[in-house]
């Protein structure tokens, strides 16, 4: 009995360390984050050709950036510097450079862009193309598409599993002063 006493002890003791670190790291972690550093949601008006920078902060639109022809989906980079936004009606991808919201580079992709997602190390970006029935692999750090995929059966949606279904906004939250 006394044995099973001091295991549940020795338990009790590696979970309340376990709590105590996970409290500690998230609180340097926090206080890491810079001051001016605002989240943005980035929505895609296909409408207008354009997308609107919304600061979460404020609920208010603070910059609205042309894009191409038709835009459907934007993916954030997890750094925040680079939003991603499918032109379904012009086969490219636009890419904004958050910190100036301005559109940086357009990259040609399949026909009809829908899906757009960014892998977790920011490193490549992948985009459904409905009517050519590929998956488009676009390398961040050239803005280049560096492979392309035929999956067949008009593909909808975010390409990677993990970031969940085609939304219509995304969340940055870079670094700038104001």
């Amino acid at each position: 009995m006394q044995r099973n006493s001091s295991k549940r002890s020795l338990a009790s003791w590696a979970r309340g360390f376990a709590a105590l670190w996970a409290v500690l790291v998230g609180g340097v972690a926090l206080s890491a984050r810079p001051a001016e550093a605002s989240p943005f949601a980035y929505v895609a008006k296909s409408t207008g050709n354009t997308v609107s920078a919304i600061d979460t902060a404020t609920n208010t639109v603070v910059a609205t950036i042309m894009v191409r022809n038709q835009p459907t989906s934007v993916a954030v980079t997890p750094d925040g510097t680079r939003a991603y936004v499918t032109n379904r009606g012009s086969a490219s991808v636009s890419v904004i450079n958050t910190a100036t919201n301005a559109v940086l580079a357009t990259v040609l992709v399949g026909r009809q862009p829908i899906g757009v997602a960014v892998t977790p190390d920011g490193t490549r970006v992948y985009v459904t193309n409905f009517a050519s029935n590929t998956v488009s692999v676009i390398a961040t750090a050239t803005n280049t598409v560096i492979k392309t995929i035929l999956v067949g059966g008009s593909p909808l949606g975010s390409p990677l599993p993990r970031m969940g279904p085609m939304p219509i906004w995304r969340i940055a939250a870079p670094a700038r002063s104001r």
